[in-house]
């Protein structure tokens, strides 16, 4: 934006890169530590906390007067997200029966998902203030969202799982019961497994200090699989490039032949409207087919997309001024949002929470997080420079890494759709074969 140049700096393509990265490192750093916050004070003070600090950091940014305290801004609000982000998901996994898990868990991504398209409107509507306001305005508003929500989330309950964990058996039940869950029959046959298995896994655990859950215990020998399982699954899911096709898809779209003005809207008003109108049916039938299916059929998809992008631009078929060529690309990059926006990115948002343990489910979930940023970190940042010296090659790196990637999960995921996070944790203890994961179906347990 003209007004923001002016107040603050001009964005060359080193600067872009760092303002938009700046966001994710923080968020790496301290999602490390977001789990142990979370088993210490519960899930919903834990996204509380992390809202504040975001709405803080969006302030900031708001009233800067040089890039430095922009910067300063951006690394805030990745601090806040870093502590709220993967809290969320925990939560939202731990109070859904097994029936919804898939479809609440991956809101998650729908309101992301709505919250670019709004955040499109918001600064279209801006950018013809003829003030420094084009560009504070929309950060002002959210921060205002960013504090709204973190006093919502005040009145949520705890989670009936984390009271279980703290040895806080009665209220936990309490809890069940003002959420609907019956304790009579299978219900409270349920409950009082997990409270069995809970305690008997808590017992060589200091009982006063839910801090011992952290990520010493997250690596422990009957847990240290479904940890690592956790952060590879979604630390590789960014090495399909799909944040930096979106933060770059300006500069994707100019090297596709569409000229600046055209390339500003179709990137971020057509990507949003396109990635929130497939989102929705996605996300509603999250639970109506497995989570290894979405996973392999959406590594296809996306790898198929990427890699003829590639082979186009490596033919010398893609010219910017005619050919057929430049519109299969661009047609190519909206059917690759679509791929991942209703496989990878509505079933990685439940998987590695599904998997955990109560005990380390926090912790690892986090550590899951972690690992995604920090991979998104390193991407976004050498993708401007990558671009810059090959069209075709970051095409080429990113859809043969997607097909590596999806051929391991083949082989290492288990699949978990339909089934309770307690008996999700017996398969792994008992180690059955992918293949049978999933097979029975609990729809009225907890």
């Amino acid at each position: 934006m003209e007004f923001f140049r002016k107040d603050i700096a001009t964005t060359s393509a080193i600067l872009h890169g760092l303002i938009v990265s700046s966001v994710l490192l923080p968020s790496a750093i301290v999602s490390i530590f977001a789990g142990s916050l979370a088993d210490a004070v519960g899930r919903p003070r834990a996204v509380t906390i992390g809202f504040c600090v975001s709405g803080l950091g969006s302030a900031i940014e708001a009233g800067s007067i040089h890039i430095a305290m922009f910067i300063v801004g951006r690394i805030i609000i990745g601090i806040g997200i870093g502590l709220y982000l993967s809290t969320v998901v925990v939560y939202i996994c731990e109070l859904a029966p097994p029936a919804k898990r898939g479809v609440l868990s991956t809101m998650v991504q729908l309101f992301a998902a709505i919250g670019i398209l709004t955040g499109y409107f918001i600064s279209y509507g801006t950018v013809y203030i003829s003030s420094s306001l084009s560009w504070r305005l929309p950060l002002a508003i959210q921060s205002f969202l960013a504090f709204l929500f973190a006093a919502v989330c005040g009145f949520l309950p705890q989670s009936p799982r984390w009271l279980t964990l703290c040895g806080r058996h009665d209220e936990s039940r309490l809890l069940w019961i003002r959420l609907g869950v019956s304790l009579d029959g299978e219900g409270a046959e349920v409950i009082d497994q997990r409270e069995d298995s809970e305690s008997k896994n808590n017992t060589q655990e200091d009982s006063t200090s839910v801090l011992s859950h952290s990520i010493i215990r997250a690596f422990k020998k009957d847990v240290r699989s479904r940890t690592a399982l956790a952060v590879y699954y979604l630390g590789m899911q960014q090495l399909c490039g799909i944040d930096s096709i979106l933060y770059y898809a300006p500069i994707i779209f100019q090297q596709a032949g569409i000229t600046s003005q055209k390339s500003s809207f179709i990137a971020s008003g057509v990507t949003a409207i396109v990635i929130v109108a497939v989102t929705i049916p996605a996300t509603l039938k999250a639970d109506s087919w497995s989570r290894r299916m979405q996973t392999i059929l959406g590594g296809c998809l996306i790898s198929g997309c990427l890699l003829l992008i590639g082979i186009l631009y490596a033919s010398d078929a893609v010219h910017q001024t005619s050919g057929a060529a430049r519109w299969v690309v661009i047609v190519t990059i909206y059917l690759y949002v679509i791929s991942f926006c209703v496989t990878w990115g509505i079933n990685y948002k439940s998987y590695p929470s599904e998997i955990q343990p109560p005990a380390t489910r926090a912790t690892a979930t986090s550590l899951a997080q972690s690992a995604n940023w920090a991979v998104n970190f390193c991407v976004v940042l050498v993708v401007p420079i990558f671009f810059a010296s090959s069209d075709s090659g970051p095409y080429f790196l990113f859809g043969g890494l997607t097909v590596i990637n999806t051929v391991i999960l083949f082989f290492i995921m288990p699949e978990t759709r339909g089934r309770t996070l307690e008996d999700i944790q017996t398969d792994f203890l008992h180690k059955i074969p992918h293949a049978r994961f999933g097979r029975r179906s609990v729809n009225n347990a907890v």
